[in-house]
């Protein structure tokens, strides 16, 4: 049985004439009696009573009739559904950020692609890169933004660097400058802090932890554990001093003082990251392509 003979047959039900039926679906009139002869010879039953001047349908045909109108109308579904997709009418967006990256970099990006793309869910996972990596492995994922360099390889990964940040020291008005004053701080004055730090698993816990040490120290930690929101909020009520991204330093408003790191600095960077071996959606790769072009 095949689609077009369902159409054939619908059309000739409709008009109840096989030469109407035939204008209407745009074929040649022998052509379209020889595929409902078809038809009939596959479900073993005619469908027509075929009189002269008077076409009707046979039980088999009634039968048909509902049946094959809920296929044709599922089909134009798919049809209209697919189309939607391809035109970024509708759609999801699997995205992987680590939460700095949704709190600094990814809002505007966001905003301006749910302007442009309303119909198009996005549907966002926070993480450390090591554990979005794992989402986009398993295809949990469509695209994420990771932090470079990797602590493992990943070659089944497409990465393309997308921005390099500076980190900078936050710290509570209230409180004592950090590096006793200095309009910068070296990562070796943070010797005498104590700082808020993110919990494991967390990329910037393991870039200012490496940092200390490849200065001679460990680290001394008021709080330990948070996700950044909590460690803004604990670094506001004056429990320590943390070191985090320049735009998400930018974007906390006020209860912070924001100091530079002085050179050479720390900075990270990040990129958007998607698997080799598999293209992501038409609506994934037009947010990659808005995040490239921002």
């Amino acid at each position: 049985m095949q689609f077009q003979q369902l159409q054939y047959f619908v059309a000739v039900a409709e008009t109840r004439h096989f030469t109407r039926a035939a204008d209407l679906v745009h074929v040649a009139q022998p052509s379209l009696s020889q595929q409902i002869k078809a038809l009939e010879r596959e479900l073993g039953a005619d469908l027509f009573l075929r009189a002269r001047g008077n076409i009707t349908l046979t039980d088999a045909g009634e039968a048909l009739l509902p049946l094959a109108r809920r296929i044709l109308a599922d089909a134009d579904t798919a049809r209209h559904e697919v189309q939607e997709l391809v035109q970024l009418r509708r759609g999801r967006v699997r995205l992987g950020a680590t939460p700095s990256l949704c709190t600094g970099l990814l809002p505007d990006v966001l905003r301006a692609f749910h302007d442009r793309y309303p119909g198009i869910r996005l549907l966002i996972e926070e993480g450390g890169s090591h554990d979005l990596v794992r989402e986009l492995a398993r295809g949990a994922l469509d695209l994420a933004l990771i932090v470079l360099p990797l602590p493992t390889p990943a070659p089944a990964l497409t990465t393309v660097e997308l921005l390099r940040e500076d980190l900078v020291v936050v710290s509570s008005p209230e409180a004592a400058r950090p590096g006793g004053g200095r309009r910068t701080v070296r990562v070796a004055d943070l010797a005498g802090e104590r700082l808020v730090m993110f919990r494991h698993g967390y990329d910037l816990r393991e870039l200012t932890v490496a940092a200390c040490r490849a200065e001679g120290f460990d680290p001394d930690f008021a709080v330990e554990g948070g996700e950044m929101d909590a460690v803004l909020g604990f670094v506001r009520a004056g429990l320590g001093v943390a070191v985090v991204p320049r735009m998400v330093a930018a974007r906390s408003g006020r209860g912070l003082r924001v100091t530079p790191l002085a050179r050479p600095g720390l900075h990270r960077t990040i990129a958007l990251a998607h698997r080799s071996d598999v293209a992501p959606p038409r609506a994934a790769r037009e947010l990659q392509r808005m995040l490239l072009e921002r």
